[in-house]
């Protein structure tokens, strides 16, 4: 009877279900290797959410197997997670990334004050073993430099994951993807491609980032005050082209926002940004420089409402502000969910009367992100046995998986699947396995906690209709009530006193007809009455708190 071969798993716990938290596993036997630990910020309805991460407690439950962590970019729907899945770890598990991407996530875990964490430097063409993996590292372009793909040798099958990329001909720093090594998989044998589909809905080829350069230069040149650039912190080749053209046409530039501070340092002592130090001034020094000499890189191209452009629109800067005379580019897409904030940021300097550039009017930003021709390339040139379509929404997962089979892939060839759910690969054949615990973890404040939907549906009831406390005396003996007082925040009836003396009368009424029962019991009279009354009386449902206390 032949021996039933182990199987290795791809499990994506993150990534499938939007733009970010990105954490992939591969699990072999008694070893497991995580691909990515990404975050993902949360929407309009998550309301006090600082950050979601993937739920990553299966790789919690089998940490005696991990044998490292590999993050192919310094994003942070690839890195944000990881400090808080490191201080959950119990051994000290090596991270494997560039290194760049290492010094970013340094800076990241000295915020958490996580000490001496394992790293290991790798670089494009590197092939290293962790365990019963064989792992080789090779370049990709991205919107940020040293991006890696990875090829994944087991003795199950091979996979490789692309990373997020494009096929950037004319990168900004030279390093053009490393196709060489992308042919030398594909000759091995790719039995399992997992593709970035963010732009999967895109027609044709993304531009370069070179493309961006021009458009920039001629803006800044021809600007009559100040420019202020707001675009990712992280986003080092964009931040080099503003330098550029900046130094290019005379002027000087200025860094403001804590995390385009932090990145800008560290790429530049890292070599992946090359500015001279006679051209790079503090934001404090700019009062004595012509304002046709400056440009202001910061943060703000997503609308947040601490960044330094948000407080430069709003005059709250402590040492920059915008005037009519100055120009804003923002340098960026909003990412889906923060279009409202960037509107909002954009009618604020619309108001201060100065010039603003995105990319509706000028080439001032292209995507990091291959379009479908790029994808398809991706296919050709790896032929994979099998795909799996990943970083993305449904909508681009799908598209993905359709441009796999234009290309002559069958569908059964083709798993489009959600985070949990498993892929198991025996003798090259790959199979749907059975599904693992999966979900979202909440950061909120000093706290991680699993999704609670009850706490996020009340302060989405509180946002909307505010709060109602009432608080009931009653006799110990006869629970007859003795004094009604209600207090109000958040509510539109706040001021209305005959309203508030009706409630009070609906209150006590409540607890007069139900003096027989226990406090609980009244608890739940007075509640379930103030509540109607109010629906009846101003059509808002806000939260009720009963407080009933016997004397």
């Amino acid at each position: 009877m032949a021996k039933k071969q182990t199987p290795l798993k791809i499990i994506p716990l993150g990534g499938l279900d939007g733009i970010g938290k990105n954490m992939t596993v591969l699990e072999y036997g008694n070893n497991m290797l995580l691909i990515d630990a990404g975050l993902m910020f949360p929407d309009d309805e998550q309301l006090g959410i600082d950050l979601v991460l993937p739920d990553y407690t299966y790789v919690l439950e089998n940490e005696e197997k991990l044998r490292g962590i590999i993050i192919t970019h310094g994003h942070e729907d690839h890195t944000g997670a990881l400090p808080y899945l490191l201080m959950d770890l119990q051994p000290k598990v090596p991270i494997y990334s560039s290194r760049l991407t290492l010094g970013l996530i340094e800076g990241k875990l000295a915020e958490h004050r996580i000490r001496k964490p394992v790293f290991h430097e790798v670089t494009d063409g590197e092939r290293i073993m962790m365990g019963a993996f064989d792992v080789s590292f090779f370049a990709m372009t991205h919107s940020i430099p040293a991006a890696l793909g990875v090829f994944v040798r087991t003795p199950a099958g091979n996979v490789m994951h692309t990373g997020d990329f494009k096929l950037d001909q004319t990168p900004i720093d030279g390093r053009t993807p490393n196709y060489q090594a992308i042919a030398r998989c594909a000759a091995e044998g790719v039995d399992l491609l997992l593709s970035d589909s963010t732009n999967a809905t895109y027609p044709g080829f993304t531009p370069s980032e070179a493309a961006v350069g021009p458009a920039l230069r001629h803006i800044i040149k021809n600007a009559p005050g100040r420019v202020f650039v707001a675009s990712f912190a992280s986003h080092i080749h964009r931040l080099q082209q503003v330098c550029d053209a900046s130094v290019a046409v005379g002027r000087k530039v200025v860094v403001t926002g804590r995390s385009m501070v932090t990145n800008t340092k560290i790429a530049r002592e890292l070599g992946y940004l090359s500015i001279a130090d006679e051209n790079i001034i503090d934001a404090y020094e700019v009062e004595n420089i012509p304002d046709d000499k400056i440009v202001v890189l910061c943060t703000g191209s997503q609308g947040e409402p601490l960044s330094a452009l948000s407080r430069m629109a709003n005059g709250e800067h402590r040492s920059l502000s915008i005037t009519d005379r100055d120009t804003v580019i923002i340098s960026a897409t909003p990412v889906p969910g923060n279009e409202k904030s960037v509107a909002g940021i954009v009618n604020s300097l619309s108001k201060i009367g100065c010039s603003i550039f995105d990319k509706s009017q000028a080439l001032v930003h292209v995507s990091g992100h291959g379009s479908q021709e790029e994808l398809k390339l991706m296919l050709a040139m790896t032929k994979p046995s099998y795909f799996m379509p990943v970083h993305g929404e449904a909508i681009h997962l799908r598209a993905h998986a359709q441009l796999a089979r234009n290309m002559g892939m069958d569908s059964s060839q083709i798993f489009v699947v959600d985070n949990g759910d498993t892929l198991e690969m025996r003798r090259r054949q790959v199979r749907i396995g059975q599904p693992v615990d999966s979900g979202v973890v909440y950061v909120d404040g000093l706290s991680v906690t699993d999704a609670d939907p009850v706490v996020l549906r009340d302060r989405q009831k509180l946002s909307q209709d505010g709060i109602v406390t009432c608080v009931v005396t009653v006799s110990h003996r006869s629970h007859k009530p003795r004094n009604v007082e209600i207090y109000s925040r958040g509510v539109s009836f706040a001021n209305d006193d005959l309203l508030t003396y009706d409630a009070q009368e609906v209150v006590r009424s409540r607890v007069e007809s139900n003096s027989d029962a226990g406090v609980d019991q009244l608890r739940k009279a007075v509640r379930n009455g103030l509540s109607n009354f109010l629906w009846n009386r101003t059509h808002t449902r806000p939260m009720v708190i009963p407080v009933v206390m016997e004397v």
